[in-house]
């Protein structure tokens, strides 16, 4: 396709009404026991919950939950692991009151009591033992409203699968735990624990407890060691993933010694920032199939008894929730030229792949989408010394005018231990289909590329991370792919901060940012934030208050007086993660000086947008900045209001 019309205004199907129209956020799907099949949807037309979805046998589809019914945990603020089967029966977590429910043929049951501070119980993470009485899961305990990070409990409990009834404490004194799992006979419990400054993804300990005996005995894990998704297996031993070689791969517990399953130089595991995932799953017959990551695209293999692997040839390059169903598995997953839907892999000769949940029909030429290019490329550390980074380019489908080169908008993921993932988002495609070239970068400390790549963060955030997205944008820019002078730079959470490092300073080479939910002053981070993250900067800055002079230097605040690019900043109202006073804070300090600044406040919107009015009005919000900084029109076709910069 070429166009006489400059990059960033070219006509396109893919507006923000089409972003959010019909779109769900698949978060799980899970056999039911009885030959159906049970997923979860985050709807945007619906506020953002997340709704549960029965497929029976004969392809009939249900809703599960009562109008404005929402399983989704806060448990660790991100969640993860609201719900969970046992022979048709469902247990979950309401978002309104965090109390945990059973939900059997229609009839909903209340089973944890009310907590004396609303919401101040929360749960997640659960199984349920073998005859179905009783279960256990995480608790999260909140003593009193807005209680310090310090006073947060996260136990292990038992309850009553049938019966409301208080909690029987099980495991307790870690700082966190995560993936409770009894064992077949239901004996035995095996879960994940660690301690600050820790994060799951850095030293985490495997235990197994013998219930009636209370003996226990550490399995793997300790510093150095991330272990986690614990499985047992019908034979009594135990499943888990290591990263003990430098990469997270499957090993297998007998109840003496620890043997490896599938060792490979690629990430069968994820960073747990959400509870109860799953990239690995056994068949009855013995073979075990798994997700494995290499160069930040996922594959689904298969292990047979003998130790062959093979990989399966399904199309799929993000794979989530990994679940056994007779000889195949369920899974959440996508390709670049798919979205994400629920499928079910036969793992026979062939591998079948049949799709449960299919994605939304967008009705879309494939031509007109971008896929991804992997990208390796010369970055550097800290301390100068060369160093190889990763990021995924979509170049934009089409040419513009002679003789002009396409803006360029460098992404940078959250966490900052996260990854770009290479599936078909509507979110990205919005800016490659009028003209933008996307690089997503993942810069050092990114998962996917094992432990050492994620270690090159130690220390050096919003230093390596900055680097690299400086280094993305110059090599594209060097090769005449993209515009030098019309680089723009987003990220949110995490991706925020460094938006706003690399804006604030002198030799920037971004004349446009953006800034969701983004951190602004580390120190005041570290002092106000939620329990799961409170110590996470011990890693990726200094211990604190010890190393205060570095969380000084490396905020966006100490160096506004760097900062001469426009930016346009988005923030939830009820963000506990990212609290609105940083966005608040750079804001006025930018307007201040006089920097053109944009804010959009959301109420009602926690860590991200979830709501579909929101997720419509940040894109277009966004686009009518850029569309005023590089200074192309805006479609008259879409209605987007002007966004309203402010320098006083």
């Amino acid at each position: 396709m070429t166009s006489a019309l400059p990059y960033g205004s070219w006509p396109t199907p893919i507006t923000s009404e089409l972003v959010v129209a019909a779109a769900v956020r698949l978060d799980d799907v899970r056999p039911d026991g009885r030959g159906g099949v049970v997923w979860g949807e985050g709807r945007a037309a619906e506020g953002g919950r997340i709704q549960l979805v029965r497929r029976d046998a004969d392809g009939t589809v249900t809703d599960l939950l009562g109008d404005g019914a929402n399983a989704r945990t806060a448990v660790h603020e991100y969640g993860g692991g609201a719900w969970w089967l046992h022979d048709g029966v469902v247990f979950h977590v309401d978002w309104a009151d965090q109390r945990l429910r059973r939900l059997e043929d229609g009839v909903t049951t209340v089973l944890t009591p009310e907590p004396a501070v609303p919401r101040g119980d929360r749960y997640a993470d659960g199984d349920v033992a073998p005859d179905g009485s009783w279960l256990v899961c995480v608790r999260e305990r909140h003593p009193r409203a807005g209680a310090p990070a310090t006073e947060v409990v996260n136990e292990v409990v038992r309850l009553d699968a049938r019966t409301p009834g208080e909690p029987e404490v099980l495991v307790s004194g870690p700082d966190f735990v995560a993936a409770p799992r009894l064992s077949p006979d239901g004996t035995r419990l095996a879960w994940v624990s660690w301690d600050h400054p820790s994060m799951p993804w850095d030293d985490t300990v495997l235990t197994v407890r013998d219930l009636a005996s209370g003996a226990e005995t550490v399995v793997a894990g300790g510093p150095g060691e991330s272990v986690g998704e614990p499985a047992w297996q019908p034979d009594g031993g135990l499943h888990f993933l290591s990263d003990r070689t430098g990469w997270w791969n499957l090993y297998r517990w007998d109840g003496a010694e620890v043997s490896p399953v599938v060792v490979l130089d690629a990430e069968i595991g994820l960073p747990a920032w959400q509870l109860g995932g799953s990239r690995h799953a056994t068949l009855p017959d013995g073979r075990v199939v798994f997700a494995r990551s290499s160069q930040g695209f996922d594959v689904l293999a298969v292990r047979a008894p003998d130790g062959t692997v093979t990989d399966l040839d399904t199309g799929f390059t993000a794979i989530r929730a990994v679940r056994a169903d007779g000889d195949g598995v369920l899974c959440v997953a996508g390709s670049p030229t798919a979205e994400p839907g629920v499928h079910r892999v036969g793992v026979g000769v062939d591998g079948t792949v049949t799709t449960l949940r299919s994605p939304r029909d967008l009705g879309l030429d494939p031509a007109t989408i971008a896929v991804p290019e992997p990208m390796t490329f010369s970055s550097t550390d800290g301390a100068g010394t060369p160093r190889d980074a990763h990021a995924l380019f979509y170049a934009p489908v089409g040419d513009g005018p002679t003789g002009e080169l396409p803006p360029l908008l460098v992404v940078i993921h959250g966490g900052p231990t996260g990854a770009a993932t290479p599936v078909l988002n509507l979110g990205l495609q919005y800016w490659t289909s009028r003209g933008f070239g996307v690089v997503d970068v993942d810069y050092g400390g990114s998962a996917g590329y094992g432990r050492a790549y994620r270690e090159q963060l130690e220390g050096a955030w919003g230093v390596v991370d900055v680097a690299d997205c400086l280094a993305a944008a110059r090599a594209l820019a060097d090769a005449g792919r993209v515009d030098r002078q019309r680089l723009a730079i987003r990220g949110g959470s995490a991706g925020g901060f460094t938006t706003l490092a690399a804006l604030a300073r002198d030799d920037t080479p971004f004349s446009a940012g953006a800034d969701h939910f983004g951190v602004a002053d580390l120190e005041a981070l570290a002092a106000d934030t939620h329990k799961f993250e409170s110590r996470y900067l011990d890693g990726l800055v200094g211990p604190y208050p010890e190393a205060r002079e570095v969380y000084v230097e490396r905020s966006p605040i100490t160096h506004v007086e760097r900062f001469a690019t426009p930016l346009i900043v988005l923030q939830g109202e009820e963000d506990a993660i990212v609290p609105p006073n940083q966005s608040e804070m750079i804001v006025e300090a930018l307007r201040s000086r006089g920097v053109p600044v944009a804010y959009l406040l959301f109420p009602g919107e926690q860590h991200g947008f979830r709501k579909a009015e929101n997720i419509r009005r940040a894109l277009d919000a966004e686009l009518a900045f850029y569309a005023r900084i590089f200074g192309f029109a805006l479609p008259a076709d879409e209605d987007i209001a002007p966004v309203p910069l402010s320098t006083a």
